[in-house]
């Protein structure tokens, strides 16, 4: 009998995550807080999902909300069917149906597209997601046409109180998912077949060598993925009780993609801060400016320039800087980059509001509310701050990079040779 001792870490950021999904809706209860969790949940299993392919398989896929959308078709009818009380199926298990018809496709699909690697599969699946999306269209028996299908999720009657009408009942429903969900796919990295799909991301040549199909491992991997996508689907299907073409659309594989470089591929955890960037510029950002895509397209060429491992890459680096007992020394020019950076950004912003009022609001007036102030985007003073903003902290930035990017590497360095040494 062998002593394997227990990984207390794991243990500990594994409820630390149970924890914040339990109080999540305790600290933000106002207006539509429930709503923007449940959407945060579904997308972070949507994404990590698609992490199985990209960051641990290297698969760029385009199509990978295919997978997601007929789950989430799937998951809609059998809804109805279970209101019609042709399938006694409870609404608590609507996702698994969501995630065996990603599976079934992927199964289907899967084959086909992962024939080849590289930019042909990412050509291919970008074509079979056109390829889906105009069946959607061609099809309303299923797919319901350019209205969708829509459902009621209160079917029969509630058990212990669990009707799943209340957005809360929703919300537990969608982090008891995402917690399982996370559980599984971080189990898949650790397996054998896991292992070697890093193999075969790294050199297919090598791995097939030993013995191993880099296609199989590619096609297996893509089933898996499209299980736990169909299952972020089916709870995408519950929590807004409608399913249409877009939830098929390269648009939204495009978006999946665009959220998980920002996280970080590289790292378990960056579809996670994905999923919440992506809800906070695509959902709460549209309520106060117009300019939301314009922000979403600047911070992610900012992500690929500076920081091409994504949030969590940064996340990471700090947090081993804090380890190392080292942060004290980066955190005076940290900070003073971060404060050029925040002005430039006050003056990048000031100025595109005012320029998107102009342009799509002038019939009511050029006067307009920004930061709780009453601007007049035809007036020199609003413009003037903003180039000065924007001018005084690109010039601060430009002023304190040298300084920063020195101690920067000089720590980093030192911590290469200290754990060298040891």
């Amino acid at each position: 009998m062998k002593f394997a001792p227990q990984n207390i870490q794991r243990w500990i950021v594994w409820s630390g995550f149970a924890l914040i999904l339990l109080i999540a809706p305790l600290i933000f209860n106002q207006g539509a807080s429930l709503s923007v969790l449940s959407q945060i949940g579904t997308l972070m299993i949507f994404g990590l999902s698609y992490n199985m392919l990209l960051g641990q398989g290297g698969m760029l896929s385009f199509g990978h909300a295919v997978y997601s959308g007929l789950g989430a078709f799937c998951a809609i009818h059998a809804i109805n069917l279970a209101a019609d009380g042709s399938v006694p199926i409870p609404i608590s298990l609507i996702p698994l149906v969501g995630g065996l018809a990603g599976m079934l496709f992927g199964v289907l699909l899967g084959y086909l597209t992962t024939r080849r690697s590289g930019t042909t599969f990412a050509m291919i699946t970008l074509g079979m997601a056109e390829l889906v999306f105009a069946c959607a269209l061609m099809l309303p028996e299923f797919f319901g046409g350019e209205g969708g299908v829509s459902a009621n999720r209160v079917v029969g009657h509630a058990v212990l109180g669990i009707s799943y009408g209340p957005q809360i009942q929703v919300y537990y429903l969608i982090a008891f998912w995402l917690f399982v969900s996370a559980i599984g796919m971080y189990a898949f990295t650790q397996t054998p077949l896991g292992r070697i799909l890093n193999a075969v991301r790294d050199n297919p040549q090598r791995a097939e060598f030993i013995g191993y199909d880099p296609q199989w491992v590619r096609y297996l991997t893509l089933i898996l993925s499209a299980f736990f996508a169909g299952i972020a689907g089916g709870l995408s299907a519950i929590n807004f009780e409608i399913v249409s073409a877009e939830n098929v659309s390269a648009l939204r594989s495009g978006a999946i993609l665009l959220f998980t470089f920002i996280g970080g591929a590289g790292f378990f955890f960056g579809p996670l801060l994905g999923a919440v960037i992506g809800v906070f510029f695509t959902v709460l950002l549209p309520g106060f400016t117009k300019a939301w895509q314009l922000y979403l397209g600047a911070f992610f060429i900012l992500i690929v320039m500076h920081a091409p491992g994504g949030v969590a890459s940064v996340l990471m680096q700090n947090l081993q800087l804090l380890k190392h007992r080292k942060f004290s020394r980066v955190w005076p020019c940290l900070a003073a980059i971060s404060a050029a950076a925040l002005l430039a950004l006050a003056g990048a912003v000031i100025a595109i509001e005012m320029l998107y009022h102009l342009s799509l609001e002038a019939v009511n007036g050029s006067v307009m509310r920004l930061f709780g102030f009453a601007v007049d985007a035809k007036a020199a003073p609003g413009w003037i701050v903003a180039t000065l903003l924007f001018v005084s902290g690109w010039l601060g930035v430009h002023r304190v990079q040298p300084a920063f990017q020195c101690v920067w590497d000089e720590v980093h360095a030192e911590i290469v040779h200290e754990s060298a040494s040891r």
